[in-house]
């Protein structure tokens, strides 16, 4: 997905790994790897990603900058070939809601337009829907007013809200960073958002690989989010320059998968196999 607007580098502590201790009771918890991309990446290449990842990002609507939606109708097969789901809904920028003039309005209708298509694509109730939240820092009242107004109505036809927004802080003025994730977890009221943060900075992210022995959501600096979008195709100059393990072209690629196809991905890292709990039993 074209990646968020505005952004700072966020400074992190060390990436490490947990310990369970001899006497708990309670397993250690397993990290889950997936990935998502704008353009669905074909049915001949599901099984060689699954060996690889246990979730895949699943688009709702137009993909950012796309003019349509190559994941729609793919929901059975994507599920067959084992994955679990992150469901996104593309949401506004600014400019379009601000040009809307009503910005609830436009979070009420797109919220419809979100629930519609999952509804389509037989994902059942109670699935969480990411709205992509693009642009970042703190969010202006216009944009807030739209994604209450998308998260309310969403929730009311049965389904669960989250967010995909940046976890990386920008500086609002000298001296201020707000990160876009915060911002809006703080101004949620009685909401409850499930949150897929992005931040590609090294570190706290360990650049372009595939083990989740050193990486769980938390590290990416936003210690509730569930997911964490940690890589990012193809490597932002600004942000990811000094990550390692991108390839020559700057972009993240899956084992097993010939790079003459140009699969790039974007990489994740979740509490879950199946964020958005949208696996259904009877396929």
């Amino acid at each position: 997905m074209k990646r968020l607007l505005i952004s700072c580098v966020f400074a992190a502590g060390l990436i490490l790994a947990s310990v369970q201790p001899a006497h708990s009771e309670s397993p250690p918890r397993t990290e889950h790897l997936g990935f998502d991309r704008n353009d669905y990446p074909g049915d001949e290449n599901l099984n060689a990603l699954r060996r690889t990842f246990e979730f895949a990002g699943y688009w709702l609507n137009n993909p950012p900058g796309a003019v349509s939606n190559s994941w729609a109708g793919k929901r059975k097969v994507v599920q067959a070939a084992g994955f679990g789901f992150l469901v996104i809904f593309n949401g506004r920028t600014y400019a379009q809601i601000k040009a809307a003039g009503n910005a609830a309005r436009l979070g009420n209708s797109d919220a419809a337009e979100a629930v519609k298509a999952a509804r389509r694509e037989g994902f059942p109730a109670h699935t969480i829907i990411f709205i992509d939240q693009e642009q970042g820092g703190r969010l202006l009242p216009e944009q807030r007013a739209y994604l209450h107004a998308w998260v309310d109505a969403v929730e009311a036809a049965g389904f669960r809200a989250g967010v995909y927004c940046s976890g990386i802080a920008a500086k609002e003025s000298a001296g201020v960073r707000v990160i876009t994730a915060e911002d809006i977890r703080q101004n949620a009221g009685e909401r409850k958002l499930t949150y897929w943060v992005s931040n590609d900075a090294c570190p706290p992210s360990p650049g372009c690989i595939v083990s989740r022995k050193v990486m769980a959501p938390e590290l990416s600096g936003v210690h509730f989010a569930e997911i964490w979008q940690y890589a990012q195709s193809p490597q932002r100059a600004d942000f990811a320059k000094g990550c390692p393990n991108y390839s020559k072209d700057r972009n993240c690629y899956s084992p097993g998968i010939d790079m003459a196809q140009h699969l790039h991905l974007d990489l994740n890292v979740a509490t879950s196999s199946d964020p958005s709990h949208g696996r259904t039993q009877k396929d």
